[in-house]
């Protein structure tokens, strides 16, 4: 199965550590969404996206077996506080996670920034791009 990461699930060290059978493939844009912090985990808000157009969400695609589809969900308090979302990317079927329930927002520890940041590097990410990103994320801190 196919699943798209974001946030702190972009740190490779830590998705190595929850998904054994992992294998990173690449970076990947999610349109029409944006990255947004919401509820109150690990001593600030956590990440989760919503439709927004003409926005976007940086992340990765992933590789996972049913095994690691199965810690992931046990992570995510899935179907608590996550449920799962599917698109089609060259006719695959993508799975990730998202808030059904969209609090208010709640700005993000920054020890967990610090790992979302993290990941975007461990996935090479396009340093023009990342400044983007990490522009907004830094008005979080």
């Amino acid at each position: 199965m196919l699943y798209f990461a974001f946030g702190s699930n972009l740190y490779h060290k830590q998705m190595k550590k929850r998904c054994k059978d992992s294998v990173y493939l690449k970076c990947f844009v999610l349109k029409n969404y944006k990255l947004y912090f919401r509820n109150s985990f690990l001593g600030g808000g956590v990440a989760d996206v919503q439709k927004r157009k003409k926005s976007q969400v940086l992340g990765a695609l992933y590789k996972i077996s049913k095994k690691d589809e199965k810690k992931l969900d046990k992570y995510e308090d899935y179907p608590h506080t996550y449920i799962k979302k599917y698109f089609k990317h060259k006719g695959r079927k993508v799975m990730f996670y998202y808030m059904p329930k969209k609090t208010r927002f709640n700005s993000p520890s920054k020890r967990y920034l610090n790992l979302i940041i993290q990941g975007y590097k461990d996935c090479g990410w396009n340093k023009k791009i990342l400044f983007k990103s990490l522009k907004s994320l830094k008005r979080y801190q």
